[in-house]
């Protein structure tokens, strides 16, 4: 069979230094990654101190450390399964997570949860970036140096921006090592961290901390589980496109999921301690969430840890800028995938440059962001599991680029499911952050439903569990047709 030249053919990715594949299909020679692999880059990027840090804001919720404890498991395991679930598609068609969404989406509807998608990675990573400079600035001015001198503060986005930019236009070979070094360094510290800052804890202080009502136990879930997996769930399948076909896809969901929530769940927990003990401490994380952190260190420890924050925000930081360069492939962008990285590069590095010298906040204002893109993509990731969980056969890699192929150009039945779902769910949030970010407060127009924006359900953000069920539900009933008419003619045609 002829490939038409509008449709990029299978590929290999290159075992070089530079990762040469785009968005295009891995040529089978390359797939020889297993399921174990999965663990390095997802445990890597989240065994960081700055885990501990969702300690405070878990807390933050008026709930107490029982509630937290719950919450804290239930929220990471369960946000990062759904990444697991979604990882099996890199897998079937070993294409990157937007390309894929194709099939659920349309070839050209894909665009929409694409946007989403794209600013989501853009923000997250600009966050990692914010917050390896500020935490580089606050170690160094308790060494006894000027952290707030403007020559340091350039110097450390400068290095920790080139990193980032460095190892994500590499790709994914390189990633991928890199990532299982870290995960001992960076583990090693945090391990380091525990064991020195255990003398802090006050458990009568932290048992004494009062239950919360059900709508601000929800409330923390859904803070937990954005934060983690939900996340990281539009670049799930971006890591298991070079995994073998035979793998087992109990064996990805797994990997995923053990890598992903294996340190955030230990960590949050411990964070909880701390943060319950220490009320200045609580109130600090908001500011410099590692920098408030590393005051509970001595300063011999310092050096140790600040590289290890530095190295653990640097390791997630890379996985969102590799994975935003292919979501801007997939939109269209008609240029080299380390090209791509490279422009999103620019972007983080800007971004890191405004907030770390000209915004006087941006962590009310960043949250206020992640949960209004955090309905949207619930609802993109409930119609792709839904799709993925329906399906029998693996994609029709071809149509994935070919607007006439058997997914069409557009599914209107998931970005109309998509919109109306978003649209139920922004209703049903409320802007945490009404005065830092103004600009947010269109949002709650449903809060009536559950007692108004004055009640414990208003701050619960039950518009993301809604999103995600809602958009599921929706798309596993209308969409069976589809799906198999769409597996049916596949048989047919390779007849």
């Amino acid at each position: 069979m002829t490939v038409p030249e509008h449709i990029p053919a299978p590929r290999a990715g290159g075992a070089g230094l530079i990762e040469t594949a785009g968005i295009e299909i891995i040529a089978e020679s390359e797939r020889t990654a297993r399921p174990r692999d999965l663990f390095w880059p997802w445990f890597a990027a989240n065994v960081s101190v700055f885990g501990l840090s969702y300690g405070s804001w878990v807390l933050g919720f008026g709930i107490s450390f029982w509630q937290a404890v719950v919450v804290s498991t239930i929220g990471v395991v369960v946000s990062f399964l759904l990444c697991g679930l979604i990882a099996i598609a890199g897998k079937r068609g070993s294409a990157p997570t937007m390309v894929l969404s194709r099939a659920a989406f349309g070839v050209h509807g894909q665009k929409v949860p694409g946007v989403v998608s794209w600013l989501t990675s853009i923000g997250w990573e600009t966050f990692l970036a914010i917050m390896a400079v500020l935490a580089t600035a606050t170690v160094i001015t308790q060494l006894g140096g000027d952290g707030g001198s403007v020559a340091l503060r350039i110097i450390a986005t400068v290095i920790v921006a080139a990193l980032i930019v460095a190892a994500s236009v590499l790709g994914y070979h390189t990633i991928m090592k890199l990532q299982s070094v870290l995960t001992w360094i960076t583990g090693a510290v945090t391990i380091l961290y525990v064991l020195l800052t255990i003398p802090h804890i006050d458990l009568a202080a932290v048992m004494a901390q009062p239950g919360g009502s059900p709508g601000q136990v929800i409330g923390a879930l859904v803070m937990v589980m954005t934060g983690f997996g939900l996340g990281w769930i539009n670049i799930a399948a971006d890591w298991s496109r070079y995994q073998k076909r035979s793998a087992s896809d109990g064996a990805i969901i797994a990997w995923n999921t053990i890598g992903g929530s294996l340190a955030p769940v230990l960590l949050v927990i411990f964070g909880t301690l701390l943060a319950g003990s220490d009320p200045d401490l609580f109130d600090a994380v908001a500011d410099d969430p590692i920098g408030a952190l590393a005051t509970l260190l001595p300063v011999w420890v310092l050096v140790p840890f600040l590289v290890a924050a530095v190295l653990a925000l640097v390791s997630g930081a890379v996985l969102g800028i590799y994975s935003s360069g292919l979501t801007l492939l997939s939109l269209g962008i008609d240029i080299p995938r380390p090209a791509a990285a490279a422009i999103d590069g620019l972007i983080l590095t800007a971004g890191t440059i405004w907030v770390v010298f000209f915004a006087t906040d941006f962590l009310g204002p960043f949250q206020s962001f992640l949960i209004t893109l955090g309905v949207p993509l619930a609802s993109w990731a409930g119609i792709l599991i839904a799709d993925i969980l329906t399906r029998r056969a693996d994609y029709d890699e071809l149509a994935l680029f070919d607007a006439r192929g058997r997914y069409g150009a557009w599914d209107w039945t998931s970005i109309g499911t998509m919109a109306v779902a978003s649209v139920i769910g922004w209703g049903l949030v409320i802007n945490q952050f009404a005065e830092d970010a103004p600009w947010n407060n269109w949002q709650g127009y449903l809060l009536g439903l559950v007692g108004g924006k004055e009640g414990d359900w208003a701050y619960a953000n039950l518009g993301v569990f809604v999103a995600l069920a809602l958009s599921f539900a929706v798309a596993w009933f209308a969409r069976r047709g589809r799906i198999r008419a769409q597996e049916e003619g596949g048989r047919a045609a390779g007849a």
